[in-house]
């Protein structure tokens, strides 16, 4: 004949068990809903670069020409074209504040990579090296540092994604 504590024995398997099954699934739902506030995070903040204002904007920063850093400072720099910094500077500081937010893991990096097409990664090529000699001159050293390595990181993305081209940022 069973006994008493047989029953009690399986219960308590039972309720241990079913406590398990409750932390796996805490567990997975919490995954789920940080890749989903992730996902909800990086599109909302990319969102605003996909409107035709963005995209006159970012078509200015692409017309400029400059040789060097002293021919650029004498076009574009704050002090002689204060039109031309704030719109540089609305994308330089929006790419710094996403690089911060990914180093802190509040946006997916996959996701930056699949929607920016590459903007990020172009405009640091192109603007990096001025960046670089402005903290020498004029800026901490870690300005927009935040930028550069979001711009490095989504470089090896797209490296491991397409290894035939090249995406190379340089020094």
């Amino acid at each position: 004949m069973v006994d008493i504590v047989f029953f009690q024995s399986i219960s308590y398997i039972a309720v241990a068990l079913g406590v398990c099954l409750a932390a796996l699934d805490y567990t997975v739902s919490q995954r789920w809903q940080n890749k989903n506030r992730k996902t909800t995070v990086t599109t909302n903040i990319i969102n605003p670069f996909y409107t035709k204002e963005n995209a006159l904007l970012y078509d200015q920063l692409n017309k400029m020409e400059w040789k060097d850093f002293n021919d650029f400072t004498s076009k574009y720099d704050s002090r002689v074209n204060p039109e031309n910094w704030a719109v540089r500077h609305y994308f330089w500081g929006a790419y710094d504040v996403l690089g911060y937010q990914w180093k802190e893991g509040l946006v997916d990096i996959g996701l930056i990579s699949r929607l920016t097409g590459g903007r990020i990664e172009l405009t640091w090529k192109r603007f990096g090296p001025i960046i670089k000699e402005y903290r020498k001159t004029d800026w901490s050293e870690d300005r927009y540092k935040d930028f550069e390595d979001l711009a490095r990181e989504l470089i090896k993305i797209r490296e491991r994604r397409e290894p035939k081209r090249s995406f190379g940022l340089g020094g």
